[in-house]
């Protein structure tokens, strides 16, 4: 018997047993029907605002800043995201084209189907954190703008923030590497990241968050959709390949949609993480008093 009370609190106090235990709720998290109908009309909505939101920040650039730095540091910021064929395709169209009179329409789109996007992120980040009632259709339309207005003026600051860190570094100290906006924008491009999650895991559930319960939340998941870019962009040649045999024309929009697919559910097993760490701690926090 003594032996086998002490295995027991051996296993206990098995750090990977205490992993195991933190990580296995949000992976039954995942494995839920309704998560995925989130992540996939989340991937879907990506498909729809993405190049109207594009067209936007590329009319702001030119006609608003004048600013033709920050026009390349918009296309360095689009291929490091999409990798090969998929970021000159969406880089072609985006630049070649003078969009004139279709801002408006792009606009109108951006604000319908940004929707799209916040309304199923927040009906799942009530559920993960236990709100029984969702906002009206109104409010959630007037919410998805405030957010899709600070996490693209996010964006955009970020791109601007580049070109303006790129010329300084060049005209102050001569250096014209060809490396240095990638180094600039990723140093840029990381807290806004983690900024604009912070926002959507702080503002967009029907009730009041704590801040701190999301802000460790916000930076793990950003330095997690960072990690997974980079896999995305390792796994391009066979995913292209294969995306090509089965999709033929439609190929880049399923690409575009699987990416936005799998990055949702990380977010979303982010907010399922956050809502749930205070009674993992409080658990963790009452073995060790026994």
């Amino acid at each position: 018997m003594h032996i086998i009370a002490e295995n027991s609190e051996r296993s206990a106090n098995d750090p990977g047993e205490v992993e195991g235990h933190r990580w296995r709720p949000t992976i039954r998290y995942l494995s839920q029907t309704e998560v995925h109908v989130y992540a996939l009309s989340i991937g879907a909505s990506v498909l729809l605002s993405f190049f109207p939101f594009l067209i936007v920040m590329l009319t702001l650039i030119r006609d608003v800043f004048h600013f033709p730095l920050a026009e390349k540091a918009l296309v360095l910021a689009l291929s490091d995201y999409f990798p090969g064929d998929l970021g000159n395709f969406i880089i072609r169209n985006l630049t070649k084209v003078n969009h004139g009179r279709y801002q408006l329409t792009s606009l109108l789109l951006l604000l319908f189907t940004s929707n799209g996007i916040f309304e199923p992120l927040e009906v799942a980040l009530n559920r993960a954190w236990g709100v029984a009632k969702n906002r009206s259709y109104l409010r959630n339309q007037v919410l998805s703008l405030f957010l899709m207005i600070l996490c693209g003026g996010l964006a955009l600051g970020s791109v601007l923030l580049t070109a303006v860190n790129t010329k300084f570094v060049t005209i102050q100290y001569g250096l014209r590497a060809a490396w240095l906006p990638l180094v600039i924008f990723k140093v840029a491009a990381i807290p806004v990241t983690v900024l604009s999650l912070l926002l959507v895991y702080w503002l967009l559930p029907n009730r009041s968050v704590p801040i701190r319960r999301v802000l460790p939340v916000a930076v793990l998941v950003g330095i997690g959709l960072e990690i997974w870019k980079y896999v995305f962009l390792f796994a391009w040649p066979w995913l292209d390949r294969k995306f090509t045999n089965e999709y033929g024309p439609f190929s880049y929009s399923v690409s575009i949609v699987v990416f936005s697919l799998l990055t949702a559910l990380l977010v979303l097993a982010g907010a399922e993480w956050s809502a749930r760490k205070p009674v993992v701690e409080d658990e963790e926090l009452a073995g060790q008093e026994e």
